[in-house]
């Protein structure tokens, strides 16, 4: 017998919007474990530059490792609006070509091919995460 740690399953989503579906693949964090839990959730996109969010049934703290600036593809959680991210470019608070986020948020997973796609979804799109 080894000593090798138990593999965690890896959580794997759904994000739909209009024409627009992605996998993304949720980390092994507190926030991201409350977010699989409370799946399936259906909300309305709320665009800004180039970020979705939406107000999910998840209450959660800012982590230790939050992040003011994200990766292109990133997923998120925003506590101050109880949000759902996704980053697919630049936002208004942005400097350059970096992703910037309203405030830190705490990273929870990652798109799974073009996050660029929703570039696409319509402000007040119907937006539904599931498991994949």
């Amino acid at each position: 017998m080894g000593t090798t740690a138990e593999k965690v399953p890896e959580r794997r989503i759904r994000i739909s919007a209009g024409q627009v579906s992605a996998t993304a693949v949720l980390h092994q964090s507190p926030t991201a474990a409350a977010i699989w839990s409370a799946l399936p959730i259906e909300a309305r996109a709320n665009t800004w530059g180039d970020e979705i969010y939406f107000s999910i049934p998840v209450k959660a703290a800012l982590e230790k490792d939050a992040q003011e600036v994200v990766q292109l593809g990133d997923l998120g959680y925003w506590p101050p609006g109880t949000a759902f991210c996704i980053f697919f470019g630049p936002t208004p608070t942005s400097h350059g070509d970096e992703i910037r986020p309203a405030s830190a948020v705490n990273i929870v997973g990652k798109v799974q091919g073009d996050p660029k796609a929703f570039k696409q979804v319509a402000d007040g799109a119907k937006i539904v995460i599931e498991r994949a």
